[in-house]
């Protein structure tokens, strides 16, 4: 990848022309982005997976498409390190439920577990294991030895994966997003320096046989709940 500048407003090169996109109707717009709203609805987190494996290059090609975030200033404060190995993923299995039983055993607070037992989770997490790829996404707070400190890291950060849960869903995968806290164990397991911050784990796969969705997981908010008009 090229070298991230920053230039003089007055100095800042453009490119030659901006992309180029289909005209279309308002109707076309509309139906457009209804068929794709239909399409990422029936993305929901999948806590079953098989082993069966998956392609590489398929998940390169969604690294891709999440590398192409918008971010602040265009620094790209993200890393993605993948974990494809069984010895890489047991020793994440093991880290991760030795916080999920401190958390599940008091420290998460008996209010923040009720939210979850209608989803039905433990923390026994098998599928670190048995998922073919798992994710962890570090949030950059400085690039290499520059002294600036990366603007908006979790924003961006969350943006990049929100498109990388996306194309891995084109990809026809499953996904599951899982959070640690505290996750600092994932930099060593990772060998990430200390300047990058554990934000998430995407388990990645296709699901097991007997994979269903909890009813809680299938509510959705109504258009009116989650936008407001001014």
């Amino acid at each position: 990848m090229g070298e991230i500048r920053a230039f003089p407003l007055d100095l800042c090169p453009t490119m030659p022309h901006w992309p180029k996109t289909r005209e279309m109707t308002d109707d076309e717009r509309t139906s457009r982005a209804t068929a794709f709203f239909k399409q990422i609805a029936s993305r929901h987190s999948c806590r079953s997976f098989s082993g069966r494996p998956v392609a590489r290059a398929t998940i390169e090609a969604a690294l891709r498409a999440a590398g192409s975030a918008p971010s602040g200033a265009n620094r790209q404060p993200w890393h993605f390190a993948v974990l494809s190995s069984p010895g890489a993923k047991t020793a994440l299995r093991v880290a991760v439920e030795e916080e999920e039983r401190n958390f599940y055993g008091g420290i998460g607070g008996s209010e923040w577990q009720g939210l979850l037992r209608g989803l039905g989770t433990t923390a026994e997490k098998p599928y670190l294991e048995i998922a073919p790829f798992v994710i962890v996404v570090f949030g950059v707070t400085r690039n290499g030895t520059d002294s600036v400190p990366n603007p908006h890291v979790t924003e961006s950060v969350g943006i990049a994966c929100g498109l990388l849960l996306t194309a891995l869903h084109e990809a026809g995968l499953a996904s599951l997003v899982h959070t640690a806290t505290p996750a600092r164990f994932l930099n060593r397991l990772c060998r990430r320096p200390a300047h990058e911050r554990p934000i998430a784990m995407i388990v990645v796969g296709h699901p097991a046989e007997d994979a269903a969705i909890p009813e809680a997981a299938a509510v959705r908010k109504p258009l009116d709940q989650i936008s407001s008009w001014l």
